[in-house]
């Protein structure tokens, strides 16, 4: 146990989002919760959180839950069957045949292959002259997980790190084909993706199932597996995408979106793609204030580059046109993606009222731009938060400190899923 404190103390987040408090009745038993009281759990405050999450990405497209053609849905942690997605569409009030993908068994990695998945069904829609408005959903709840964990380290004496880093979460996009009414500016445009597997792999990373839930697998390669595989995933996708500027050729001059599996994966990606952490501002920030929430945190990620605070550290001052979006996954899988943004994009916020069941996430209570507060006090406040960030940047972007040989190899492994 106080070698997983010891790691805590490296980790580099300072706060991880969670449906419940240390209060919570299943944290709180003489033992830990079964797979059953779980999903018990996940099927009404998680769904609920999801439900609150698509709606604000609904809103914010000017879409009706009506509008909506197809729903893909991810998560690892629940294996319920009708899926998640089933209650998120009936509580949403989806009443029109809508189809649906539920995507599991892909971890960390399932927000952006929920998203390439989105597209290839959006692609089909356009092929048949019919439009696509394909709402996505990533779910985890993680935090009920950590008393089976603990159970293991203090039993087994295993080095269980999935405590010291994961998070709950729902995140929501709605990807539109542009076929019929045009509806609300895009805040991105998908331009291509990317998806490949690290051969014999699937040993060194997972997420298992257990009869007390689920348990992380992790082994000491994770890290330089994924900063290995970075770079010629990037030269592949750039290939397909010979219309870019010229100015937009080489990784330092596009903003990355890196779902932040854990601190010596933002520094190893930095290093294999010679890339600041300013370039990665938004994955920083996310797993600094919200750890890892595994799927659903790309998503969270990519709504948080969008901020205006998160302008203020952009490289050189200088906002890029085109991102990054990248993502690790049990296989070992890589997911990446292309995004433009619109820059015309008025952001449009959902004001709810009533009891909120769930907390919100950064994915879900971000403020919109310009909510008439005064520009010069505003101009201040970015500025004291990006100094605050850029200390903490300054703490998590270092290379671990070298421990004793086995915390150490411990350490090099906690990265994903």
């Amino acid at each position: 146990m106080g070698k997983i404190l010891t790691i805590n103390q490296y980790t580099g987040i300072d706060s991880r989002s969670a449906i419940g408090t240390v209060d919570h009745p299943l944290a709180n038993m003489d033992r830990a919760p079964t797979i059953a009281e779980l999903c018990s759990v996940f099927l009404k405050d998680g769904v609920a959180l999801a439900v609150t999450a698509a709606r604000k990405a609904l809103h914010e497209a000017q879409l009706s839950p009506l509008d909506i053609t197809h729903v893909v849905s991810t998560t690892c942690t629940n294996s319920a069957n009708p899926g998640f997605d089933h209650y998120v569409c009936k509580q949403l009030g989806m009443t029109q045949p809508v189809e649906k993908v539920l995507l599991h068994g892909i971890g960390c990695s399932g927000g952006l292959a929920s998203l390439r998945t989105a597209a290839n069904l959006a692609l089909g829609s356009s092929f048949r002259g019919r439009k696509a408005r394909v709402l996505v959903v990533a779910l985890e709840i993680s935090s009920l997980l950590v008393r089976s964990e603990l159970d293991s380290v203090n039993e087994l004496q295993q080095t269980r790190i999935g405590v010291t880093l994961f998070s709950d979460c729902a995140s929501a996009l709605v990807l539109s084909n542009n076929v019929g009414d045009k509806g609300a500016e895009p805040v991105y445009d998908l331009l291509g993706w990317d998806h490949r597997i690290i051969p014999d792999t699937e040993e060194d990373l997972g997420f298992d199932v257990d009869p007390l839930g689920w348990k992380v697998v992790l082994s000491p390669r994770v890290p330089k597996l994924a900063g290995s595989v970075v770079a010629p995933t990037f030269s592949d996708l750039l290939s397909t995408l010979p219309n870019l500027p010229l100015d937009y050729q080489n990784a330092a001059d596009f903003d990355w979106a890196l779902h932040p599996g854990g601190a010596t994966i933002l520094s190893g990606v930095e290093k294999a793609m010679n890339i600041s952490p300013e370039h990665m501002r938004a994955s920083y920030d996310t797993y600094i204030n919200h750890g890892n929430s595994s799927s659903a945190t790309i998503i969270s990620v990519m709504d948080r580059l969008r901020q205006k605070d998160m302008d203020e550290l952009a490289p050189g001052g200088k906002v890029k046109d085109f991102i990054v979006g990248c993502a690790f996954g049990p296989g070992i899988a890589i997911e990446m993606c292309m995004l433009k943004r619109n820059m015309n994009h008025a952001r449009r916020t959902l004001v709810t009222t009533g009891v909120v069941t769930p907390p919100e996430t950064e994915s879900e209570g971000s403020r919109s731009d310009g909510e008439g507060e005064d520009l010069e006090t505003e101009v201040k406040d970015l500025k004291t938060q990006g100094e605050e960030l850029g200390e903490k940047l300054n703490a998590v972007h270092p290379e671990i400190p070298e421990q004793g040989d086995s915390l150490s190899e411990a350490l090099n492994g906690v990265e994903l899923d």
